[in-house]
């Protein structure tokens, strides 16, 4: 019977449900089965066993793949800004240095170009000052054995004041940042003397 809405609900009696149970048909009104246990022999469980280790290995391999690829892409994206960085800061070089150079004449010019060069001194420690604080370091040079990563011999001198390769002077300042180098230093560097020549043998009267 359908019910309709604003209909009051007929509730069924007895004799209906009687009338329900006797059509059912006997498959219906047998209880619910229960469910046969499943066995698995020795062999079947160790197979699932082993299938179930190689997936949770290749879960575990999936994931750290999925690490490993973040940390690289991590440390090329690193690698590049710092390059970049790097690059800017080699175009400053050699502006930079002209300013160094131009002031280590100042104590032979006027007492105005001396005031002058007062203002611009504080400018290249400021300039210097940033470079520090960007991990830009001068190569040392002066008395260091030649390295040949890190300087660039421009010029040898003979000598045995100073043991060979020992570096005399510094022509160009080098810089790394980190460990990368920017630019090397050039350098004169000391070698060894030649050996004397042999005495001529005594001309014959």
């Amino acid at each position: 019977m359908t019910h309709n809405p604003g209909e009051d609900t007929v509730e069924q009696g007895p004799a209906e449900e009687m009338e329900m149970a006797a059509a059912a048909s006997p498959e219906e009104l047998q209880p619910p089965r229960a469910s046969k246990p499943v066995t698995l022999s020795d062999t079947e469980l160790e197979a699932l066993n082993e299938e179930v280790r190689a997936n949770k290995d290749k879960y575990l391999r999936a994931l750290a793949d999925g690490e490993n690829l973040r940390k690289r892409m991590m440390k090329e994206k690193e690698d590049y800004s710092r390059y970049n960085v790097a690059n800017a800061i080699a175009d400053f070089l050699h502006p930079l240095d002209n300013l160094e150079k131009a002031l280590g004449f100042t104590d032979k010019m006027s007492d105005e170009v001396k005031n002058w060069a007062v203002g611009f001194q504080m400018i290249l420690s400021q300039f210097k000052d940033a470079l520090a604080a960007n991990g830009v370091t001068p190569i040392e040079t002066l008395g260091k054995h030649f390295d040949p990563h890190l300087h660039e011999a421009v010029e040898t001198v003979e000598t045995d004041q100073q043991p060979p390769g020992t570096i005399l002077e510094e022509f160009t300042r080098g810089y790394m940042m980190g460990e990368k180098m920017i630019r090397p230093a050039r350098v004169k560097v000391s070698r060894k003397p030649k050996a004397n020549a042999e005495a001529a043998p005594p001309q014959s009267d």
